[in-house]
């Protein structure tokens, strides 16, 4: 009888930042603190969409950021049954995933103990998922640009039979199209910024009243201030970035969202974000590389595949390519920190809501987007058209062509989905950035 061989494993050439291991550290604590909130007496809110962390923490209130909570089930491989109990209480597979992670948690949170019972679950999902999640006190939306999102926190609502007050902030949709329109500039932008710091407003005297707790207003001066850093910082190291060989990629960043999208404002975020930017720095220093043998750089457009996040840095590190920027990460974020006004911050704090990467008409994304691969001189785009998130995928065709007509940049695009793996397809993704890389090499070769 024939032994048959195990396929050798791919060698890993990537180079990961060390400074993300502390990031993922801050990270578990953060969620540790907040499944046992409950038992320090605090209330707690569900909200989804830009970062309000800092209101609630000046509220005095622990937070659970929708998205953030379903990312972190699927990153873990954690999401099917909380994914299972949505679709049995009748949430379509084609809905938005991170909304129907987080629905199905909240289902299985009222359930409780019934789930055992039901069967829906085991005893041991429901320690490791939605009994770990606090039920909420409040729910607030804050989602621009997402027609899901601003409908998720309604279904929520219903779920806990609408007796837990919820409170929405509506942003207007930034189109771009008026004369003076831009990026950042314009009657739009400066109309739409006053309309959603009027709300914060409001948003702040609602948790007053309803939470009994008295708002620190210098508190939220004081975390605004730690986030301004922060974000500089991060926006330092991102410009490191360009460097030729590329000391720090893509996935680099993608660890180093949930630090900085609802992490406490605090001088352990600062110091953080100084650590990443300050090893990126000796990595220019020292000739130290973010993947082996870097031979082709390339610009990533679409949220991120969860599930996946280890294997595509691995799969792309493969072919020596070494993925520069994408709109997640570059224009999403507090990526604008000279906007923050830290002795008056609310205004800031808006227009970053309202900067939300699916809340821009495409002339402002065609801009942000020839704009980064420009500076990133990257040599073709990888479009992932996240299968249930329209509202990123809707104007990326556009894009592309645009890239292609502007810059000459080839691009590729393949199916996958922020939480849900099954969408994801290896062989497509395979085989069309296979294709690009050797269109790439012969363009090369002709120009040469």
């Amino acid at each position: 009888m024939t032994a048959t061989m195990p396929p050798l494993a791919t060698p890993d050439r990537t180079n990961r930042l060390a400074a993300t291991r502390h990031g993922n550290r801050m990270v578990a604590q953060y969620w540790d603190d907040l499944f046992t909130a409950r038992e320090r007496g605090q209330q707690i809110v569900w909200y989804n969409g830009g970062a309000l962390n800092p209101i609630f923490q000046a509220a005095g209130l622990a937070w659970c950021h929708g998205e953030a909570f379903a990312a972190r089930l699927a990153a873990q491989q954690l999401e099917g049954p909380a994914q299972l109990a949505g679709a049995e209480y009748g949430y379509n597979a084609e809905l938005c995933s991170y909304s129907r992670t987080h629905l199905g948690c909240a289902v299985l949170t009222v359930q409780g103990d019934e789930g055992a019972q039901t069967g829906v679950v085991g005893a041991h999902d429901q320690a490791e998922l939605a009994a770990r999640l606090p039920a909420p006190d409040f729910f607030v939306n804050n989602y621009a640009g997402c027609s899901t999102g601003q409908q998720w926190d309604e279904i929520s609502y219903r779920v806990f039979d609408k007796e837990v007050p919820i409170f929405n902030i509506s942003h207007p949709f930034l189109w771009g199209n008026k004369a003076d329109a831009g990026y950042l500039q314009g009657e739009e932008w400066e109309s739409a910024s006053r309309y959603v710091r009027d709300q914060l407003v409001d948003l702040i005297a609602w948790l007053e009243e309803r939470s009994g707790n008295k708002f620190d207003w210098d508190l939220l001066r004081e975390s605004m201030t730690y986030i301004k850093r922060a974000a500089e910082l991060r926006r330092e190291g991102l410009e490191l970035c360009k460097a030729k060989p590329a000391p720090a990629t893509f996935w680099d960043w993608i660890s180093a969202i949930a630090p900085i999208n609802f992490l406490p404002g605090n001088q352990e975020l600062v110091d953080y974000f100084a650590s990443v930017r300050d090893e990126i720095q000796h990595r220019i220093d020292h000739g130290i590389t973010g993947i082996e043998n870097e031979r082709y750089r390339l610009y990533f457009d679409g949220i991120m595949n969860w599930n996946k996040l280890g294997f595509l840095s691995r799969k792309f590190a493969e072919h020596g390519v070494a993925v520069m920027a994408g709109r997640y990460i570059t224009n999403a974020f507090w990526q604008e920190p000279q906007l923050i006004d830290t002795d008056d911050p609310l205004l800031g704090m808006a227009q970053h809501y309202l900067l939300c990467p699916t809340n821009h008409g495409t002339r402002t994304l065609d801009y942000l987007t020839l704009r980064d691969c420009e500076e990133y001189d990257v040599d073709g785009i990888v479009f992932h058209s996240t299968r249930t998130c329209r509202a990123f995928t809707g104007p990326q065709r556009l894009l592309a062509r645009s890239a292609q007509n502007n810059l000459g940049i080839p691009s590729i695009f393949f199916e996958g989905d922020v939480a849900d793996a099954s969408f994801y397809k290896e062989e497509i993704l395979e085989s069309r950035l296979a294709a690009m890389l050797e269109a790439i090499d012969v363009k090369r070769a002709q120009a040469s």
